[in-house]
């Protein structure tokens, strides 16, 4: 087997390795300590087996509040390939291949460090999948982020019994068949196997990763998008003076000052005179609105990291110290809190987006209402800030903190839960309401800078608004806008140079 190009260590993985990965088709392999921890792990447990008969918790005993049942040593097969039948009870959409992708990552991340139990050639078959680019059919409902993500997880396992269904070559098929064609026997689980597969954040996790790596280039785009709108509203720079800032000196307060004033460091729009005294929080507040989301994420990205390179399946085995103990390591509630906040702050940043697109379609600052010639005969942008509206007050009713509910499950043994999951799939549709949100504001602002003319605002801004303007072009009249809204957002993803935000 050639070397991968990347190798599964514990305690190494980042949302930017996670981000490389998925921008590429990079072939991931076990490093040489991951296979002697894991092998390590697999023989200590086989020898506890053969030589004691104690219980232990989901090895030779039932599950939940079934753990009293012992399970005789000719139904452990059974019982594990049981476990991952019974659980596999998701419903709703099916998870997107590129989260699936995470997924797989994830889990074979966390048993790499040898506390799981699992045989190496198990983790070689999950890591075969994620190169040949096998992803499981995933169902996006199930998790009580409790017991780990169960039923999520255990439609990521099934196919390695061949069992389920997977995504292969862009088409949705019987697991079984795609290994046949790769010429794979379907997986016996052995003891404590199935049990390490299922318990797990890795569901969670996979969406909160993806939630970040995603909020880091929207954070970008809110604060260009504000630049862009103090232009076209005619602001004062006033609000990204360094003296307010520092003397109350949040980083992302000042992150955001520093960023907007380099953006429009050689306006000469914004080196004009003002006729206005004050500009309305939308724009002046930018800072401190921005600011407080920025420290929020990066709150959100230390508990995320540590999350990805933790062990969180049940029982935790630990061959050097002669342990196996059953805890709760694979409760979300380190997950499903910060998810929920991750859904607030880039709700804010969506909600204080849509503020500006109505500052500017309003006919002040000597702009035209709606931002187009002759309005009455033309509508301009005026639905488009009904679709603004109506976008965040969808984020608002998603900023529900899921992780304040609980219902009892699996006969009281599993009286808590954290609903880490609702939270993940929430903050994944505020994501994409924001990058909505976000295109709806960044038309609008260039649409306003042309009513500027011919005073310019920023090399960096009309450098942008020409390349912008081959995609989309001047609104002279009314057209269909949900294709230019469209042609926006994929701009925005794939136009923005990534120097842009440099100082």
């Amino acid at each position: 087997m050639s070397k991968p190009n990347y190798e599964i260590n514990p305690g190494l993985l980042s949302l930017e390795t996670i981000a490389h990965l998925q921008a590429t088709t990079t072939k991931i392999g076990l490093s040489e300590e991951s296979r002697q921890r894991i092998r390590k792990c697999r023989d200590y447990l086989d020898s506890k087996l053969n030589n004691a008969d104690v219980l232990y918790y989901g090895i030779n005993t039932g599950f939940g509040s079934l753990c009293d049942i012992r399970i005789s040593d000719a139904d452990i097969e059974t019982l594990q390939l049981n476990l991952v039948k019974s659980h596999a009870a998701g419903m709703g959409d099916t998870v997107p291949q590129e989260l699936v992708r995470i997924m797989l990552l994830l889990k074979i991340q966390s048993l790499s460090y040898g506390h799981s139990a699992v045989r190496e050639e198990l983790v070689e078959r999950l890591i075969d999948f994620y190169n040949e680019e096998i992803y499981p059919v995933v169902f996006e409902l199930g998790s009580l982020g409790a017991s780990g993500d169960l039923a999520p997880l255990a439609h990521l396992s099934l196919p390695l019994v061949g069992l389920g269904e997977v995504w292969y070559k862009g088409k949705r098929v019987p697991a079984s068949a795609v290994l046949k064609e790769k010429g794979w026997e379907p997986m016996t689980f052995k003891a404590k196997e199935a049990l390490a597969l299922l318990n797990g954040t890795q569901f969670s996790l996979a969406y909160g990763s993806w939630c970040l790596i995603e909020s880091r280039r929207l954070s970008q785009l809110a604060d260009l998008n504000a630049a862009i709108g103090y232009d076209a509203f005619n602001c004062r720079l006033s609000p990204l003076d360094m003296h307010i800032h520092q003397v109350r000196p949040h980083q992302g307060q000042l992150l955001t000052a520093k960023r907007i004033s380099s953006l429009l460091s050689d306006s000469g729009i914004a080196s004009a005179d003002k006729t206005s005294v004050q500009d309305p929080y939308a724009f002046r507040c930018v800072p401190q609105v921005h600011g407080a989301s920025k420290d929020a994420l990066a709150y959100i990205e230390s508990m995320v990291g540590t999350e990805l390179n933790s062990v969180t399946d049940n029982p935790n085995i630990f061959p050097d110290d002669d342990l196996i103990v059953s805890g709760g390591n694979f409760h979300a509630q380190p997950l499903a809190l910060p998810l929920d906040h991750l859904a607030l702050a880039l709700s804010e940043l969506g909600s204080i987006s849509e503020r500006r697109v109505y500052q500017m379609i309003s006919g002040q600052r000597g702009l035209p209402a709606f931002l187009v010639q002759n309005p009455g005969l033309n509508s301009g942008l005026m639905i488009a800030q009904y679709t603004a509206a109506s976008i965040v007050s969808q984020n608002k009713t998603l900023c529900t903190p899921a992780s304040a509910d609980s219902i009892v499950s699996c006969n009281g043994q599993e009286d808590h839960v954290s609903m880490a999951a609702n939270a993940a799939t929430k903050a994944y549709r505020v994501v994409h309401n924001l990058e909505r949100l976000l295109a709806i504001e960044f038309m609008t602002a260039m649409q306003a800078l042309e009513f500027r003319r011919p005073l310019l605002s920023s090399a960096k801004i009309e450098d942008l608004h020409k390349r912008y303007r081959q995609v989309v072009p001047k609104l002279d009249e009314d057209r269909i806008l949900s294709d230019d809204l469209e042609a926006t957002r994929v701009f925005l993803k794939s136009g923005v140079p990534v120097d842009l935000f440099s100082a």
